[in-house]
């Protein structure tokens, strides 16, 4: 990051750590109030991430700020933006895997991108540069960090319990051989003790329709994942909420042998394409 840029970056996160400190805020409680993880008001604060127009809104509201202050956030905002260099490059999706990582008991739900702790570096990838304004430099970094931070689900006295659509696993990127490594991926995470793993088949009727995936960490945050970021909910309403939703999704997905069946037959469906697709 260029230094004019870090330096209007810097002043952004000290003007923002001086009004939650004038409100009276900790920033776990700006965090909750704003909806967003707390790794995020901490990485704006000092300075090591740009947050997006609609994260600055929501920490502008739960400071209760008046509009002469909003237009001033926002104009520091434009001026990081405007600065040198510009784009987005903190890492993105680093709330949701660092959450994972602190957490015991993971549970996961997706409809269109597979699980993150599932996801192989290539796969990764793609995910990470589909989020927009991303550099490449940034998109390296964000898929090291995942693929390192995946290490956690082979660890005793941690559980993780993986649901998703059989959408999901046709829904792919790259080529064919992209997803058969990525397959050769669930299926060896499957047959560990510490996880499990459920689709929900075409046959199978969902019991609501999926509008997005979310993964809930241990029974303390829920990251719901959008198109642009990652967001942290921690109140007991929304905790509740979506442990609901996973328990209902889950009743519908099939597990162990039935699992693995379906996806060895999928397999075979994506080396058929191979050779007669392009990326």
């Amino acid at each position: 990051m260029g230094s004019e840029r870090q330096k209007r970056l810097t002043a952004l996160g000290v003007r923002l750590r001086e009004l939650r400190a004038a409100a009276g805020l900790t920033g776990a409680a700006l965090a909750q109030r704003a909806g967003v993880g707390q790794p995020t008001v901490s990485k704006i604060e000092n300075g090591r991430m740009v947050p997006s127009v609609d994260v600055l809104d929501r920490l502008s509201g739960a400071l209760d700020l008046d509009a002469p202050t909003r237009a001033e956030v926002r104009e520091l905002l434009a001026a990081v933006e405007a600065a040198p260099g510009s784009g987005r490059d903190s890492v993105p999706g680093s709330d949701l895997d660092e959450m994972i990582r602190g957490a015991r008991l993971v549970r996961s739900f997706q409809c269109v991108v597979l699980p993150a702790m599932l996801q192989t570096a290539e796969y990764a990838r793609h995910v990470f540069e589909s989020r927009p304004g991303v550099d490449p430099e940034a998109v390296g970094r964000a898929v090291a960090a995942r693929v390192e931070r995946q290490s956690v689900i082979y660890e005793r006295g941690r559980e993780s319990v993986f649901v998703m659509t059989e959408g999901a696993l046709r829904t792919w990127p790259g080529t064919p051989a992209l997803m058969l490594a990525q397959f050769d991926r669930l299926l060896a995470v499957e047959s560990l003790s510490t996880v499990r793993l459920g689709v929900i088949p075409w046959r199978h009727r969902v019991p609501l329709l999926p509008r997005h995936g979310f993964t809930l960490c241990d029974r303390r945050a829920v990251v719901v994942e959008e198109f642009r970021e990652e967001r942290v909910l921690e109140s007991q309403d929304d905790l509740a909420f979506y442990e609901d939703h996973f328990a209902r999704f889950e009743d519908a997905a099939v597990f162990g042998a039935e699992a693995r069946e379906l996806a060895l037959r999928l397999m075979d469906e994506f080396r058929n394409l191979t050779g007669t697709t392009t990326p």
